[in-house]
């Protein structure tokens, strides 16, 4: 079995640095992958990809170019002559399966947004028998496929982007005389809702609300809208937020806090916020994607809706004001992730995929 891993870039998002762990579970199944990359990007994922020992095919194109990705990931295939094509994030995923109707090849195709921007709908509307199976990266981004594509389930299945490291590094709890350390991480995107987080920041100090300890919040992220919210800081005189930009050490960084804090719009797993709760934080976050589903109200942190400056700045005075009681929560947050996302099942959720391929004759043995 020989498996194209088609990608949209080599970013260092989520999605993408995920890609060794997905397709080890794949070879180890007794695959071969090998990934095709329609941008570089940043490049920040390549790395790990090397390092876990992928072959990855890199197009030094743009984002907009569409025909010509189309051309060269068509000879690339050609080339490699694939049994399998398993494609993730929308463009890839486009034009993946434009190639793979044209080759008779089947393909899986992930899906990791509850929400789709009104073109890429409209052509995953037109290709929504195409593939072989859909694959959600969390229940809920699963559930949501197979209701707006009206996918049967046997073309249906999730693959949960997130496995527990029990390894990872764990966050010291909070002691009195410290200062309280909150904060983020991810891309500086309207999506991610950092601007809520800043208008909340400004609500407390309108509400009068002093915390009873010293404070600090650190973003960790960069992306477009880096100089809107430095700008945005700045005018409101906000000192306790810091834009610390791209870490290269993003656990570390997890660990090095007390409380996590994810105010997103939209989210599909939100692999960030489950990575902060294995890290033993508790954590504050909107109700969207899979975040409520795993994230335990008063147990293991806050849920709240999503652009609700006066319920995050609720949830902020509430923890704030009894920092004491972070660590148990924290501890919560990780028995939780541990058992709901272990090794085991990740492992197990990716050979089942495999398995119904076969079993519907789309593969042969591995």
């Amino acid at each position: 079995m020989k498996i194209a891993y088609i990608t949209s870039s080599l970013e260092g998002g989520g999605t993408q640095l995920s890609i060794p762990a997905v397709t080890r579970v794949l070879r180890e199944a007794g695959a071969h992958v090998e990934v095709f990359a329609l941008t570089r990007r940043d490049g920040r994922a390549l790395p790990a990809m090397l390092a876990d020992g992928l072959k990855v095919h890199i197009r030094e194109g743009s984002d907009r170019d569409h025909l010509a990705a189309i051309r060269w990931l068509g000879d690339e295939l050609t080339a490699y002559q694939p049994t399998l094509i398993w494609t993730s994030v929308s463009r890839a995923s486009i034009i993946g399966l434009l190639l793979a109707w044209r080759d008779k090849i089947p393909v899986v195709c992930w899906q990791h947004n509850a929400a789709l921007k009104f073109s890429r709908h409209i052509l995953f509307h037109i290709l929504r028998k195409r593939p072989a199976m859909w694959v959600g990266d969390s229940d809920m981004v699963t559930a949501i496929t197979g209701k707006r594509f009206d996918v049967p389930p046997e073309r249906l299945a999730s693959w949960p982007l997130f496995c527990t490291n029990p390894d990872a590094p764990l966050a010291t709890p909070w002691q009195a005389g410290q200062t309280l350390r909150l904060g983020s991480l991810g891309r500086l995107h309207s999506q991610k809702a950092y601007d809520v987080l800043i208008e909340a920041i400004v609500l407390l100090k309108q509400r009068g609300f002093v915390a009873p300890i010293p404070i600090e919040i650190a973003i960790a992220g960069d992306g477009r809208d880096h100089q809107t919210l430095a700008n945005m800081i700045e005018r409101n005189g906000i000192s306790e937020i810091n834009l610390l930009g791209y870490t290269e050490k993003p656990l570390d960084f997890l660990a090095g806090l007390h409380l996590y804090l994810q105010p997103s719009r939209l989210e599909g797993l939100c692999i960030s916020m489950h990575e902060a709760m294995q890290a033993g934080l508790p954590v504050i976050a909107t109700a969207v994607g899979q975040m409520p589903y795993s994230l335990d109200q008063g147990k293991s942190g806050w849920l709240i809706p999503p652009n609700d400056v006066n319920a995050l700045a609720d949830a902020l005075i509430d923890a704030l004001s009894h920092p004491e009681k972070l660590a148990e929560m924290g501890q919560f947050a990780r028995a939780k992730v541990l058992s709901q996302y272990s090794q085991d099942k990740f492992r197990q959720a990716g050979e089942s995929i495999l398995q119904r391929l076969q079993s519907q004759g789309l593969l042969n043995s591995a």
